[in-house]
């Protein structure tokens, strides 16, 4: 996959964006948004181990590099439901802190997602966000994403318990 945008191109993630990946992924603020699968410090291991898995055609996750100037600087990807939920599917993204404000995420995310329901034949595709991050919570509103609900208390990041705003685009 290589869809080029205005500002950036998400494409396939390459075993040789371990460098890059490690430069933009290691930073904490980065690591506060997102699940703690992500590791924190994010060192040149977890990026080969991340891109192995990344790179592998079985893997049932779909998942994306965002790149600016030929350079990994953060990622985009898509779990796709089973058995009743075949036709949903979750979705989650990151940029690095040098990238934020600037609009790039406004424009990858509309994009992803309209790929995703047009290769995938999908029928709803939702995210949460943490209530304490307010800015991807605007990402999703302005690609068209309605806001389904909070909720309370559902996460604990860096020993704060959150809620999360579930929002979700249908077709």
């Amino acid at each position: 996959m290589e869809l080029k945008l205005e500002r950036c191109t998400i494409r396939n993630w390459r075993l040789n964006d371990a460098e890059s990946l490690t430069k933009h992924a290691n930073n904490r603020r980065v690591w506060l948004t997102l699940r703690d699968r992500f590791p924190h410090p994010y060192t040149i291991e977890d990026a080969r181990s991340f891109l192995e898995r990344a790179t592998n055609e079985t893997e049932s996750e779909k998942l994306f590099c965002i790149d600016i100037d030929g350079a990994a600087v953060g990622g985009i990807g898509m779990i796709p439901g089973e058995d009743v939920y075949r036709l949903t599917a979750e979705f989650g993204y990151w940029l690095a802190e040098e990238f934020w404000g600037q609009g790039i995420m406004s424009e990858v995310v509309p994009a992803f997602v309209n790929y995703s329901f047009d290769e995938f034949s999908l029928k709803r595709i939702f995210a949460a966000a943490y209530s304490n991050n307010p800015a991807s919570a605007r990402v999703l509103e302005k690609a068209g994403f309605v806001f389904e609900g909070r909720l309370r208390k559902n996460v604990i990041k860096d020993g704060q318990i959150l809620d999360s705003l579930l929002y979700a685009k249908t077709m």
